[in-house]
């Protein structure tokens, strides 16, 4: 059930309201097992058709473990991380499907830290969900629900403290994409606080919509947006916020690499950067690395999804880390992946540096022709299972060897879709189209 992110499907298909019943009853059992005392779970949800559904199912079934549900309604899924860390509660729940289509959605959990489970609880909560035995515990014991869409202030206004010490974003014209989703709120009004003109773009709550042609899977809007207002920059958040991207002041999408970059030489400037580490992912473009370490920097790269950076930066130490998606974690500021945090940062750093985005951009790298594409692959255990296909593996092999150093070659089964992720960088853009036209072709063939 559970993926790179939380569990995340089809709705009707892999995700029901009995499933999400059955999750909730058993997250409560599992939560409450690793607590010393007794608290609340925290519900969030996006804008998705389907979460209102969801959220109830998860909350009946938390409720008849025994647990006070407290709801936040609509919020990114940081605020849930950031709620659960500063209250009483025992675990939080966002039901969002993230950076997926409207069909979709999904259950995030986390823990009473704010951090995401661990796969160890999260096998618990499966195991349970599989027994199928009854749902319910001694009678009178249920739990009860609150809405408690109060305690959403109290995460915007952690968003602002540590910057309005430094500067505010006064004479910044900022184009805000909200995606439809859960930032279209709290992103116009906290960019607006700290002094910026807004404009914004999709920022109505609409489930039929969320993440659809807009957003951070599609700048297109958002760059022609920029330069139509000849703002200073712009953002785009997916549909939970817990990712953005940014579009610079020429209308050039900058991504997450650019991003982990920028900060972590602000954070090395000012002694805040530990062993100058950043912890990315096996996405991290080539250029970014070799460029990174030509300026005293040290990366470890880990597997796709924020809940391995954030390990990875707990093991080590790193205080910045995240993924050229537009997961990006700073320890120093917040304790997940955080959209509008990061968004509010970078403008900051732009403010201070008195200098335009796209210079600060041409400053720093230039990134390695990188394709991804995705191929779908309906069957589970056939995508799983991709790395024990012998034709496919003697197609990465050939592509590898005839690229040496020139390039990077990776194949992965996505933790969130039903596709394999073909992704080639190369030192041109000829090679990496070549290399990924063969190894999409051996995948369709093959799996």
């Amino acid at each position: 059930l559970f993926g790179t992110d939380g569990i995340r499907g089809r709705v009707g298909e892999l995700l029901t309201a009995s499933l999400a019943l059955q999750v909730g009853f058993w997250a409560g059992v599992v939560l409450r097992q690793n607590s010393r005392e007794l608290g609340p779970i925290i519900v969030g949800q996006d804008s998705r058709n389907s979460s209102d559904m969801l959220a109830m199912a998860v909350a009946s079934g938390l409720a008849s473990s025994g647990l006070e549900v407290w709801h936040l309604g609509l919020c990114p899924t940081p605020c849930v991380a950031y709620l659960t860390s500063i209250t009483n509660a025992i675990g939080g729940v966002m039901i969002s499907a993230s950076h997926n289509p409207p069909a979709d959605n999904g259950i995030k959990f986390f823990g009473s830290d704010g951090a995401k489970l661990p796969q160890t609880w999260q096998a618990e909560i499966e195991a349970g969900v599989r027994s199928q035995t009854n749902l319910c515990i001694s009678q009178n014991a249920w739990g009860r629900s609150y809405s408690r869409s109060d305690l959403v202030k109290n995460y915007t206004e952690s968003l602002k403290k540590p910057l309005l010490r430094h500067c505010d974003l006064a004479g910044m014209r900022v184009v805000l994409d909200l995606a439809w989703g859960a930032a279209v709120d709290l992103a116009p009004a906290v960019f607006r606080d700290m002094g910026a003109e807004v404009v914004c773009l999709h920022d109505r709550a609409n489930g039929d919509r969320i993440n659809v042609d807009c957003g951070s899977t599609c700048l297109t809007s958002l760059q022609a947006a920029v330069q139509e207002h000849r703002a200073t920059l712009g953002f785009a958040f997916d549909g939970d916020a817990d990712r953005v991207l940014a579009v610079d002041d020429k209308g050039r999408a900058v991504d997450g690499d650019y991003i982990l970059y920028l900060w972590g030489q602000a954070l090395q400037a000012q002694q805040q950067l530990p062993d100058n580490l950043i912890v990315s992912t096996v996405m991290a473009n080539l250029g970014f690395e070799r460029a990174w370490e030509k300026i005293g920097g040290k990366m470890i790269r880990t597997p796709v999804g924020d809940q391995y950076v954030q390990a990875e930066m707990t093991r080590t130490g790193g205080m910045l880390g995240g993924e050229q998606s537009g997961h990006i974690l700073c320890r120093h500021y917040g304790i997940t992946g955080d959209g509008l945090l990061t968004a509010l940062h970078i403008a900051a750093l732009v403010q201070s540096a008195k200098v335009p985005l796209s210079e600060m951009v041409n400053q720093s790298f230039t990134t390695y022709p990188q394709l991804l594409r995705n191929v779908r692959v309906e069957n589970r255990d056939r995508r799983m299972n991709w790395n024990q296909c012998a034709p496919v593996q003697k197609a990465i092999a050939q592509a590898e060897a005839a690229m040496g150093d020139r390039g990077r070659i990776l194949v992965r089964a996505s933790g969130t879709e039903p596709v394999i992720r073909v992704m080639v960088e190369a030192a041109s853009a000829d090679l990496a189209q070549y290399w990924t036209d063969n190894l999409v072709l051996a995948v369709q063939q093959h799996l």
